[in-house]
């Protein structure tokens, strides 16, 4: 009997097949109906609002004269009905054509159809789909008046009292109060139309203030890129400088350091020009996807001119360069690369680049002659990054160096403040990606910087 019973029930309950295949003709023509609907409603948004107008007063001029839609529309009275057929299709026209300029001129749209409309119900004439072009027209006030839209009100009001006593003159029927039950529904499109108006200014304006942040953001993030190609570019120009006079001994190695400067300043300007380019033509998406320009640096920094391989800008993740050039400089550094590397985004690239640029010259800075290490390890996820400088041996306790390692004395360690920025910068940067920083001294007396910087898995 269980069994039975067990049986009967779920029969009752599971749809059959007829009814199973109905619901999913259904489920699939309301899918097509919903397509098909966003497939007009964006092409529809497309159309210039002008074009749009005039097809929408087409439309409706058509339907005025269609006998099934004769009794849908407006009729303010009961007035015995007059029949005056070229009158009649005048005044429906009057009614309907106005609305092609109704957002470009409302309140011209408006005294028109709101003429018409009230000359045909004065008259009596018989009732047609043209008068719905009255709501259309006080709702286009509402929604698309520039200027005045308060000062319409007044002759709005003043033209349907008049209209209301011309009617109750000629012996309409309706009392008093059932005009200003009709008024109250004339409102009702026209604050209708402010309210959409309100929606539109108010995302107006919110679009304004996300340009203004974006805009803010950008020129942050532009501060930030010329201060880490400045501070890098020329602290290895002074530093290189400096030690001049302790190699005038050597020609070779003056010969070095003036071609070293050299290169160092060609890069600067190259990069410097990519910059301002960005800053002059683009935003942050062309900065972020490199469709800016990338002007070439001529030799010897002149105007741009044949692209020179290593002056092209940005060096976007070009590590093994900014190691070897920060080398040539005197300052001691080794690359390890721990993982196999994978192609980076290009916002997480460019941020392990700057990171390692602006590591590396606040090396130079404050540790110079220090024995630096950058270690790069590249995971699936994320990308580590550690930049460390060994603390001051006894020589350098006393502002003395052997950086040559021929027994030549470096030039003295420079006493510089960082006024902070770079690293805030750094710390500003890999926030932005969702990643972690940290700096600060070590144990030994050096300093470290340290970043995980999340890279979204396969680039």
């Amino acid at each position: 009997m269980k069994s039975v019973r067990s049986e009967s029930t779920d029969s009752t309950l599971s749809p059959g097949p007829d009814e199973t295949a109905g619901t999913r003709r259904a489920a699939r023509m309301a899918a097509v109906c919903a397509g098909w609907w966003r497939t007009w409603t964006a092409w529809w948004q497309g159309r210039p609002r002008a074009a749009r107008d005039r097809e929408l007063a087409f439309v409706l001029t058509v339907l005025s004269f269609a006998e099934p839609l004769a009794s849908v529309g407006a009729r303010f009275s009961d007035l015995p009905p007059r029949h005056a057929p070229v009158l009649a299709v005048l005044l429906a026209l009057g009614q309907t054509l106005p609305l092609a300029v109704r957002a470009n001129h409302p309140a011209l749209c408006l005294t028109l159809v709101g003429l018409s409309f009230g000359v045909h119900q004065s008259l009596g004439l018989p009732q047609t789909f043209a008068s719905m072009g009255l709501y259309l027209a006080l709702y286009s006030v509402g929604a698309h008046a520039e200027r005045g839209r308060r000062l319409l009100v007044v002759p709005a009001v003043m033209a349907y009292a008049a209209l209301s006593v011309v009617l109750h003159a000629r012996g309409a029927p309706q009392p008093p109060q059932d005009y200003v039950v009709i008024g109250l529904v004339l409102a009702a499109p026209w604050g209708g139309g402010a309210v959409v108006r309100g929606r539109r200014a108010a995302e107006a304006e919110r679009r304004r203030l996300v340009a203004v942040a974006a805009t803010a953001a950008e020129r942050s993030r532009l501060a930030r890129e010329l201060h880490d190609v400045v501070t890098h570019h020329v602290t290895a120009m002074v530093v290189q400088s400096d030690a001049a006079p302790f190699l005038m001994a050597s020609p070779e190695r003056v010969t070095e350091s003036l071609a070293a400067i050299s290169g160092t300043g060609r890069r600067a300007l190259a990069e410097l020009r990519y910059l301002l380019g960005v800053l002059e033509a683009t935003g942050e998406s062309a900065a972020a996807h490199g469709a800016a320009p990338m002007p070439d640096a001529a030799p010897g920094g002149s105007a741009p001119g044949r692209s020179a391989p290593d002056s092209r800008a940005p060096a976007r993740g070009d590590l093994r360069d900014l190691v070897e050039q920060t080398r040539r400089g005197g300052q001691p550094v080794d690359l390890v690369e721990e993982g196999k590397r994978l192609p980076l985004p290009i916002g997480a690239d460019l941020t392990v680049y700057r990171l390692v640029q602006e590591s590396l010259t606040n090396a130079v800075k404050y540790a110079s002659g220090r024995a630096t290490r950058v270690t790069v390890g590249y995971g699936h996820e994320h990308v580590d990054v550690e930049v460390a400088n060994d603390g001051p041996d006894d020589h350098a306790r006393q502002g003395i160096g052997d950086a040559h390692g021929d027994g030549r004395l470096a030039p003295p360690r420079p006493h510089h403040v960082s006024g902070g920025r770079g690293l805030g910068g750094l710390r500003e940067r890999v926030r932005m990606l969702g990643g972690d920083f940290t700096a600060g001294p070590r144990a030994d007396g050096g300093f470290s910087v340290r970043a995980r910087i999340p890279t979204g898995g396969d680039a």
